[in-house]
C-alpha cells in the first residue's frame, strides 16, 4: 500500500503559526530594547532597579498571557526567575557598584572637610571661624593720648610774660578766653588737688608722673576734687573766681621741685600740640 500524504495545514492553522512568529519576533525585539535601555541608563538607586525590573516583568507576563490565551491555554504565573535573559540582575549589581562607589568617594570629601580639633573655632554662615569673624569685626579699642588740651577749643587770649596792671610783675601762664562752664580737662595723667587762692580764685592743681605741675585757676566748681585722673578727664568747669575780669581759663606750667613757672606754649608743642 502506498503511504498516506502529509496532512497539510489548514489556512487557520498557517494564520496562527504566522501570528506567534510575529509576535515571537515583537518579543524579542523588546526583550533586547529592555536589556540595552537598562544596561546604558544609570539609576539613582536601588529602588529605581526594582521599579524597572517589576516592570520588565509585568511586561513579560502580560506577553505570556496573550500567548497562552492565542494557544487555548491557561496563563501560568510569572516569577522572578521568568525575568527577561537575566537584564534587570545585571543592571542592579551595577548600579549596586555604582552607588556604593558613590557613597565611598561622598564620605571622604566629607572626612576631608572635617576641621581640626581645636584649630579653629566653627565655621559660620560664609564659612569662616566665628571666633576669627567676631575679632575681625571688633573695632581697635581708642587710644588715650599721652598729652591733651585743657578745653576743647583753641587759641590764645593773654600770653606768658605779658605785662597789665592785672598782675604784680607779669602774667606767669597763658590765658583761654572760653565761655563759663566750659569743660576743664587733665592735659596728663597724674594726681590732683584743690584748693582756694585769694588771686587764682578756685584752683586745681595736677601733679604729673615725672613732678610737674598743671596749675588751673580762676574755676566756676570742680568735678573731681582729689585722686588719680588720666589725660583727656574732665576735672572742672571755667568760671571768674578770684582777680579775674570775666571768664577764662588761666593755666600754669610749674617745673618739678617748685620753680618758678614756665611758658606754657612750649611745653604744649614740645609734647606735639599746639592750643594757638
Amino acid at each position: 500500500m502506498a503511504p498516506e500524504a502529509a496532512a497539510r495545514p489548514t489556512r487557520a492553522e498557517l494564520r496562527l503559526a504566522a501570528r506567534e512568529q510575529s509576535r515571537s519576533q515583537r518579543r524579542d525585539a523588546a526583550k533586547a530594547a529592555t536589556r540595552t535601555a537598562l544596561l546604558r541608563v544609570a539609576l539613582p538607586s536601588v529602588a529605581a532597579l526594582g521599579v524597572a525590573a517589576a516592570a520588565a516583568v509585568t511586561v513579560q507576563g502580560e506577553a505570556d498571557q496573550q500567548r497562552a490565551q492565542a494557544a487555548g491555554r491557561a496563563p501560568e504565573q510569572n516569577t522572578a526567575a521568568d525575568a527577561p535573559d537575566g537584564a534587570p540582575t545585571e543592571a542592579v549589581q551595577a548600579a549596586q557598584q555604582a552607588l556604593a562607589a558613590g557613597q565611598a568617594d561622598q564620605a571622604s570629601r566629607g572626612d576631608a572637610r572635617q576641621p581640626l580639633s581645636g584649630t579653629q573655632g566653627a565655621p559660620d554662615a560664609a564659612g569662616q571661624p566665628v571666633a576669627q569673624a567676631a575679632a575681625a569685626d571688633q573695632p581697635p579699642a581708642p587710644v588715650r593720648p599721652a598729652i591733651s588740651m585743657p578745653v576743647a577749643q583753641h587759641g590764645i587770649g593773654e600770653a606768658f610774660g605779658a605785662a597789665g596792671t592785672h598782675w604784680a610783675k607779669r602774667h606767669t601762664g597763658i590765658d583761654f578766653p572760653v565761655d563759663g562752664g566750659t569743660q576743664v580737662m587733665a592735659v596728663a595723667d597724674g594726681t590732683i588737688r584743690t584748693q582756694w587762692n585769694a588771686s587764682y580764685g578756685y584752683m586745681t592743681i595736677l601733679k604729673t608722673a615725672d613732678g610737674t605741675e598743671v596749675w588751673y585757676c580762676h574755676l566756676r566748681s570742680y568735678k573731681i576734687r582729689k585722686g588719680t585722673v588720666k589725660a583727656g578727664d574732665v576735672i572742672a568747669f571755667v568760671g571768674s573766681s578770684g582777680n579775674s575780669t570775666g571768664p577764662h581759663l588761666h593755666l600754669e606750667i610749674r617745673p618739678a621741685g617748685g620753680g618758678a613757672p614756665v611758658d606754657p606754649l612750649p611745653w604744649f608743642l614740645a609734647q606735639g600740640l599746639d592750643p594757638r
